[in-house]
């Protein structure tokens, strides 16, 4: 499964990962549609428009996504009108998509809700994207929450959010949130132990651990 290549890491420790390499992820104001989800995968992008005097269509992409892979829909955060609903989150699912991530909305909500199937989004409106946003783009960079995503970019989410990890520096987040992880966990285990948290902190050099370093 794609998830075993972040499995156990949240989040917010990868994206202490992010700052101490110095990379930029986190995608800011995308939200879960329900706490306890989690998801994982390289990304299957596509970028929307507006439609022009002669409407295009909201694509038929999906039918192209690899098994494990994140479906990532940069529609410029508009609220307006959706790009993801009933259809897509069935065929998601059955197909075994990892998860969607929209800078924009959702709709048809309940049934991704009753399937646990994890989608990131500004929110939900029940009005279509159909003759209002057209496909511009397959499989092209997009920009969704603030932060520009590439076909085979990674992303994990959970209920804190979303973070976009770059393919190029994939393994060496991985490697540093272990790190980070394994630091914090220790931390937790002096302080129920007894130890001061000051001393706990100390210890592990919490106050450092997502802070860029600058090699010589």
């Amino acid at each position: 499964m794609s998830d075993a290549k972040f499995a156990g890491l949240t989040t917010a420790t990868v994206s202490d990962a992010l700052d101490r390499l110095g990379v930029p992820g986190a995608l800011l104001g995308l939200r879960p549609l329900a706490d306890g989800v989690r998801m994982c995968g390289p990304a299957f992008t596509v970028r929307y428009v507006r439609v022009g005097a002669i409407p295009g269509t909201v694509g038929d992409y999906l039918d192209d996504v690899p098994q494990g892979s994140v479906v990532v829909l940069d529609n410029g955060g508009a609220v307006d009108c959706t790009v993801w609903g009933d259809i897509l989150t069935a065929m998601a699912v059955d197909r075994d998509v990892a998860g969607t991530v929209i800078d924009g909305v959702c709709r048809d909500v309940n049934r991704a809700l009753e399937a646990g199937y994890p989608i990131f989004s500004r929110g939900r409106f029940m009005r279509t994207g159909k003759d209002r946003v057209e496909v511009a783009e397959v499989n092209g960079p997009v920009t969704v929450g603030g932060e520009r995503v590439e076909p085979g970019d990674w992303l994990l989410g959970d209920s804190d959010g979303v973070v976009a990890i770059r393919r190029d520096v994939v393994d060496d987040v991985e490697a540093i949130a272990r790190e980070i992880d394994q630091r914090e966990s220790a931390i937790v285990q002096q302080v129920l132990s007894g130890r001061t948290l000051a001393a706990a902190r100390s210890s592990q050099g919490y106050h450092e651990l997502q802070r860029t370093r600058v090699n010589p």
